[in-house]
């Protein structure tokens, strides 16, 4: 079960930088200049999470195996984009397939590093982002509502519902609102989904700030912090320059250089659990002998379809779930003592798998 989170910005803000240090590869080409990335770069992080190599202790798994996120490094946007200018729509489509966006800002004063508008302002850099895709959804629901005219009148029921929810969007954007500000009910979700529109992804503001200011911020990274409460957004601060220093160390370097700059943690850690959380994810875990592994869910899954996760016969066959809380797996010293305690749960298919949960399921073939 895969999920997407675009990287997006204005050229020279740092993306590729951020992108090479978080999948700690030279994968993505940093340079100086507008548009260095020419394709989407794509990689896989693990997503940081402490439980797992606890209960892989407690359990004595000979594999840790992390649950994982994809990132996309999409090249960098301009005024304009939307009617080509750059490089123009063929971007777009790469946002299009992620699930969120990430959306680094500069935070940050370098004379030897060009800004495309010849000014620091990370709200101006954000409202241009912004704008740009409101300029493409717009023109794509224009386009689309055309299109669903005629199915329409043929009585087809889902282009009714698609023709609803494009006009709410519409008039949101035209009133210079994105669609991720129209109210959905949960029986119009899955339509609402399938349309894919730009500005309905959930957004996460990444202000790029200098090494000095890695710890605390600045004052050009408050600004984007306030502009995201405002939005019910997220908002992570991180020095580009310094997870890029980060990614090339061995794990005992890395705790030295932390402490040196006053960080308990490396942004990007912060950055992953952020985008996690920002698609509304949750952990369960298997654990045993052989491996511990983490597995990724939305949040609200019922034990079913947690159970299609790891193969779609555990779903089709499911027959229930022994469950046993996180807590109570390294509490009790494993699942054995679990049991004995009376900790492990028979759950069924209406059972919401909840956040370190450690499941086994019993399915039929």
């Amino acid at each position: 079960m895969g999920f997407k989170t675009g990287i997006v910005g204005l050229p020279n803000v740092g993306k590729s930088t951020l992108f090479n240090a978080l999948t700690k590869t030279a994968a993505a080409q940093a340079a100086n200049f507008p548009f260095c990335t020419i394709e989407p770069n794509v990689g896989e992080v693990s997503v940081p999470d402490a439980r797992l190599d606890k209960l892989a202790e407690v359990a004595g798994s000979k594999a840790i195996i992390p649950t994982r996120m994809t990132f996309v490094d999409i090249a960098g946007l301009v005024k304009g984009a939307s009617q080509g200018e750059g490089l123009g729509n063929q971007f777009l489509a790469n946002i299009r397939e992620c699930d969120a966006i990430a959306h680094v800002l500069r935070c940050f004063e370098d004379d030897d590093v060009t800004h495309v508008e010849g000014r620091i302002d990370p709200l101006a850099d954000a409202d241009t982002i912004e704008t740009e895709l409101m300029l493409a959804d717009m023109e794509s629901i224009e386009r689309r509502l055309q299109n669903l005219s005629r199915k329409i009148k043929g009585g087809d029921k889902l282009s009714l519902e698609q023709d609803a929810l494009l006009r709410r969007a519409l008039d949101a954007l035209e009133n210079g609102r994105p669609a991720r500000t129209v109210e959905i009910a949960p029986d119009e979700q899955k339509t609402w989904n399938m349309l894919q529109l730009l500005t309905a992804k959930p957004v996460l503001y990444v202000c790029n700030v200098d090494e000095d200011s890695a710890a605390t911020g600045n004052a050009q990274s408050a600004r984007i912090a306030e502009k995201a409460a405002a939005e019910g957004a997220a908002s992570v601060v991180i020095s580009a320059a310094i997870e890029e220093e980060i990614s090339q160390l061995d794990p005992e370097e890395t705790a030295m250089f932390l402490a040196e700059m006053g960080l308990h943690e490396a942004g990007l850690d912060r950055l992953i659990r952020a985008g996690y959380e920002l698609l509304h994810l949750q952990t369960y875990f298997t654990v045993g002998p052989k491996e511990a592994r983490a597995w990724t869910i939305r949040k609200g899954t019922r034990a079913p379809q947690a159970a299609g996760v790891i193969h779609g016969d555990f779903e089709r066959g499911f027959i229930r779930a022994e469950t046993i809380a996180y807590e109570d797996f390294i509490a009790l010293g494993g699942e054995q003592g679990a049991k004995e305690a009376g900790k492990m749960r028979a759950e069924g298919k209406a059972y919401e798998v909840r956040d370190g949960d450690v499941l086994h399921f019993l399915f039929n073939t």
